[in-house]
């Protein structure tokens, strides 16, 4: 059975296709029939050659390339389980989690979720065909997958895959924000919004958030933010010690994966204070570890455990905060070409989050 799927073949080159329709290959699998995904950063990254391992391992393992499905988030029913399957049944509705877990392995036990040794982790999308296509299957189904609450928003429900997960744990729990704290936030962009709505969680006293994009500044103000600096438009840093009275922040969270917010991160957190790296660096950074290591510092980095999704889904269902805000833009499943095009280009089109439906 043929299925359409947004298919990565290398640098510059996806295409919307017809792809064989996933099977169960291992008794602990199960088949989703996808109703929503969406387009993370990481995608964009993979399309513009940003991961060219996946092909290399791909060759190492079949001798062969043919392509990787995208995408690794969403929501949809449950078409088919392995033999090994308890938790969840045909026709279940479930959230598709960004890792995959067995859940017996050293570092599962440990909540290491991403550095699954038995063939998990971030493989979705990756080491295996992800969620942009009409099924999917995912590995080690009862601990990948979450059901879906009948009263939670479904486009919630998407950014509970990746979004908010990254932003909670590696920015507000590996940057221990607590109450009271003041906390810089560098990047606007869906993760820097995912630890600005999770940190809101923890009751910091400042949360300023640090775009080049005034629109995302507009957003992040709506959802939560105590103050928006423009780097294009004043000194990020300075601006940082007035608003903390000279002493700079508890916390800051780098979200976007350039030297440039990597230096502001640096120079802005406080003795004592924490910096966590959320963004994905593609090159080297200007450690400053001469001025740094006085500080006292606690330095940060980390791919997402998703050890927190189950928290944040029951959060979700009775939190206020204006989380769905972050669905700027919806498409049908046969318009993906043009999601991509319009996230691709999100200075423009003022794109937060795309949400793709089949339905």
């Amino acid at each position: 059975m043929l299925m359409k799927a947004m298919t990565y073949y290398g640098k510059d080159d996806i295409r919307f296709e017809e792809r064989n329709k996933p099977t169960i290959l291992e008794p602990t699998d199960a088949i989703i029939r996808m109703t929503k995904t969406t387009i993370c950063g990481t995608d964009l990254g993979i399309w513009k050659g940003k991961n060219p391992e996946i092909e290399e391992v791909a060759r190492e393992k079949t001798g062969e390339w043919t392509g990787r499905i995208l995408g690794h988030e969403g929501i949809g029913i449950v078409e088919e389980v392995g033999s090994a399957v308890k938790n969840f049944k045909k026709g279940d509705q479930v959230i598709v989690s960004c890792v995959s877990r067995c859940g017996a392995c050293e570092n599962c036990q440990k909540q290491l979720y991403s550095h699954c040794r038995s063939g998990g982790g971030w493989i979705m999308g990756y080491m295996i065909d992800g969620t942009q296509a009409e099924f999917v299957r995912t590995p080690f189904a009862d601990n990948s997958l979450y059901l879906l609450p009948e009263n939670l928003n479904t486009d919630v429900a998407v950014f509970l895959s990746d979004a908010l997960p990254t932003g909670h744990e590696i920015g507000v729990q590996y940057g221990n924000v607590k109450p009271g704290d003041t906390v810089a936030i560098v990047g606007a962009g869906p993760v820097g919004m995912g630890c600005l709505l999770t940190g809101q969680l923890y009751s910091p006293s400042t949360l300023i958030v640090i775009d080049m994009d005034d629109n995302r500044l507009d957003m992040a103000k709506q959802m939560g933010a105590t103050h928006v600096i423009n780097p294009n438009k004043e000194d990020a840093v300075a601006k940082v010690f007035e608003i903390t009275n000279g002493r700079g922040v508890d916390c800051a969270m780098e979200a976007v994966g350039l030297p440039a917010t990597w230096d502001i991160c640096q120079k802005i957190v406080k003795e004592g204070g924490n910096l966590a790296n959320v963004g994905v660096h593609g090159s080297s950074v200007n450690f400053e570890l001469n001025k740094l290591w006085i500080k006292n510092l606690k330095i940060t980095t980390g791919l997402v455990n998703t050890n927190t999704t189950g928290l944040l889904l029951k959060a979700c269902e009775c939190s206020k905060l204006p989380i769905d805000k972050l669905a700027t833009h919806h498409f049908k499943f046969d318009e993906i070409e043009k999601a991509y095009d319009v996230f691709k280009h999100a200075a423009e089109t003022k794109a937060m989050k795309v949400i793709i439906d089949f339905t």
